[in-house]
């Protein structure tokens, strides 16, 4: 039986779940989209699929999640010849317009796919645990409502500014504000209140048995350095370990923000890049 590259479907589901539990932190993410939306895309849902790498044996050994024709790919934590096998034959069918993931799986999947990213950061993968954490609590954080959104939008495009440095409301106004609510809505987003205004936003991107991953941290610059992330990340991290094993987030290597999350108890793990071509 030859190796073989194919889409998913739904008798992968235990392949798939399998594979990617052999690496629960650096695969969370997708186990998160896996869990959430399956396998197959649903009708309702913008279009996405799994390509995998089928071994001679039969045996799942890498996969490459495809959002959209090429939003967003994200491999596996597999072999880097399995995941580059896997690029190699999603070249010829898609454009490559962001990707995140393990560094050197990113870096064989730019060359594959030839692209002179845009905007390219490294970063590392940190995790916790119940039993790492430390004590670090705000029980003024809370679940964003609808009522937040017309402060929570601008606030939110902010964050993927100073993150990714990108303007969400120039590309995609309407869109963005659409998943903002969207995360609102599936109880995905938590905020700071000061007086009325919303000074600090964090977002569960990813969820599943398995953990969750964190994402779209951001505090407003003129209340920095005040100990808000802090305390703020570690009262998410010990409401969601209190029913989760692990959480997972990523962070610039060059951020400050490093401080923050080795403080309150985060490790840091291997080596991520998230790319926008």
């Amino acid at each position: 039986m030859p190796v073989t590259i194919e889409q998913l479907g739904p008798s992968h589901v235990g392949a798939l779940r399998a594979l990617l539990s052999r690496d629960l932190p650096h695969n969370l993410y997708l186990l998160g989209l896996m869990e959430e939306f399956g396998v197959v895309c649903g009708p309702e849902r913008a279009p996405f699929r799994y390509m995998g790498r089928f071994s001679d044996t039969g045996e799942l050994t890498a996969t490459i999640f495809v959002g959209g024709n090429g939003g967003l790919l994200v491999p596996s934590a597999s072999g880097l010849s399995h995941v580059s096998e896997i690029a190699r034959k999603l070249v010829s069918q898609m454009p490559l317009r962001s990707c995140m993931g393990e560094k050197p799986l990113i870096d064989a999947m730019v060359q594959h796919f030839r692209v002179s990213p845009r905007f390219s950061q490294g970063q590392k993968l940190y995790s916790v645990s119940a039993d790492d954490l430390g004590p670090f609590t705000n029980h003024s954080l809370r679940g964003a409502t609808e009522a937040d959104l017309k402060q929570l939008v601008p606030l939110a495009a902010a964050a993927v500014r100073d993150i990714f440095r990108r303007d969400p409301l120039s590309e995609d106004p309407q869109g963005f504000a659409v998943r903002v609510r969207q995360r609102v809505k599936s109880g995905r987003t938590y905020v700071l209140e000061n007086q009325g205004r919303l000074i600090f936003k964090l977002d569960v991107g990813s969820r599943s048995q398995y953990g969750a991953e964190l994402e779209g941290i951001y505090t407003v610059p003129d209340e920095r350095n005040r100990g808000h992330a802090t305390l703020c990340l570690g009262q998410i991290s010990r409401f969601l370990l209190s029913s989760l094993p692990r959480l997972t987030l990523r962070v610039d290597e060059s951020s400050r923000f490093t401080d923050v999350a080795r403080k309150v108890g985060y490790l840091a793990g291997r080596a991520q890049r998230t790319v926008w071509a």
